[in-house]
């Protein structure tokens, strides 16, 4: 794996290294011990999939507060999705940033996302379906979110027809 530290400080970008054959190829996804080398040590407690049937639908952008803050790590396993993350951390040097990368199905791209950041996705085709790891099991009650389009963070989403749920259109803007 080529596991890069983005411009937010925690998140990653992690590429696999196929070692092809005549059948295809082998790659890993995931190594406790390469990952803990970079500081990205969790524990996955459970693993979810979201899958939305088309193209323009924008889940996000959602966290969970203390004490069930998560890391995920996010894979899009069919289709293509622009997976952003936005740092919510107020002693953060990125606080308020967002950070965008296409994940698809043929790229086979990862993004570790650490505790404290806000995420959201939007499909870039239809039937995409997105893989998630979780560090904290899921608390309702600790769910939140912010405004996909809060002027705070100023996120460019791809353009066109957009499908959103009403609760991720109802999230507050965002306030320190």
């Amino acid at each position: 794996m080529i596991i890069t530290e983005t411009l937010i400080k925690g998140a990653f970008a992690i590429e696999p290294e196929p070692r092809p054959d005549e059948r295809g190829f082998f790659a890993r996804t995931w190594c406790e011990h390469e990952f803990a080398a970079q500081g990205c040590p969790p524990q996955w407690v459970q693993c979810n999939i979201s899958f939305s049937r088309q193209r323009g639908t924008l889940r996000g952008m959602h966290y969970q507060a203390a004490p069930y803050e998560e890391v995920k790590l996010v894979r899009c396993t069919m289709g293509a999705i622009f997976d952003v993350i936005v740092d919510l951390r107020a002693e953060s040097p990125t606080f308020r940033q967002w950070l965008a990368v296409e994940l698809t199905a043929d790229n086979r791209r990862q993004l570790l996302i650490p505790q404290g950041l806000a995420h959201g996705f939007q499909t870039l085709k239809d039937d995409s379906e997105v893989f998630y790891q979780m560090s904290q099991f899921y608390a309702p009650e600790y769910a939140r979110g912010v405004r996909w389009d809060d002027p705070a963070f100023n996120i460019s989403w791809p353009t066109g027809r957009r499908t959103i749920s009403e609760r991720d259109q109802s999230f507050p803007d965002f306030l320190l």
